[in-house]
């Protein structure tokens, strides 16, 4: 049986094709100005790289926050219940995932079969998200993808003591006229981010193993910052961390088609 799973979020669109519960192509883009336009684009690509075409599907599920703009797919999903189910597809033990997206962050604990049991987000502030990263690579003027590598360096971590987008870039801005080292500016702030998803985490308890998923879990600085901030061994994802909630979406879908997602 082949299904599929396309998340389309506010920076990223991943589709996922799975074939009786094996990953046998994913595909990641760019956010297109319409989500339409990215779910047709990453879908078919997708499908191109796979060597199929979309009637081989048995069945689609889209997700995300353009997860309506998703004509092809027989139901839509939320990206809560999704990013669940494909952490536990990729980490059986876990019961948690700490996802930050480009426009929010959650955590989500689930059960032995992948289904929620609760959860918490923040979509109200940028900060906290793989927006914030963003904003203050730009500032940094350093690409983000090496954001890691260069907190890595650190010798003296700063301390931020702004949470807001807005304040944090004027309080960065500042510690370069000081002449603080740039490593030491991006180890602080994976560290004051780490410490808002933290919380976030706690607010809902955690009970027992934790993973991460979104593209920010391809961070290492990031992924240590939250580690130290939750005072846990997050299990790292054997996958691209990108494609959890796609990989999750095809899970329920193969599970709405009557297979086994075991």
């Amino acid at each position: 049986m082949i299904v599929a799973g396309c998340d389309i979020g506010s920076l990223s669109a991943k589709a996922v094709v799975v074939d009786d519960g094996r990953v046998i192509a994913s595909h990641v883009i760019r956010a297109r100005p319409l989500p339409r336009d990215s779910a047709r684009e990453v879908m078919g690509d997708l499908m191109r790289s796979a060597g199929l075409s979309p009637d081989s599907l048995d069945y689609c599920v889209g997700t995300g926050y353009g997860r309506n703009s998703v004509e092809f797919a027989d139901s839509v999903e939320s990206e809560i219940a999704c990013h669940a189910k494909g952490a536990w597809k990729i980490v059986p033990d876990a019961r948690m995932v700490i996802d930050i997206g480009g426009q929010d962050a959650k955590a989500v604990r689930f059960d032995d079969r992948g289904d929620v049991v609760r959860y918490v987000y923040n979509d109200k502030c940028a900060s906290g998200t793989g927006r914030f990263l963003e904003i203050m690579a730009e500032a940094l003027d350093v690409r983000l993808e090496d954001m890691g590598a260069i907190a890595a360096r650190a010798q003296d971590p700063v301390t931020l003591s702004n949470q807001c987008v807005v304040f944090a870039e004027t309080e960065i801005i500042s510690l370069i006229n000081e002449g603080r080292d740039i490593s030491d500016i991006i180890s602080g702030l994976h560290t004051a981010m780490a410490h808002r998803v933290a919380s976030l985490a706690r607010s809902i308890e955690l009970t027992g193993a934790v993973t991460m998923s979104g593209g920010v879990a391809k961070n290492p600085g990031m992924f240590t910052a939250l580690q130290e901030a939750l005072q846990v061994k997050i299990r790292p994802m054997t996958v691209d961390p990108q494609i959890v909630g796609a990989l999750g979406a095809a899970m329920i879908a193969l599970e709405k088609a009557g297979g086994n997602g075991g």
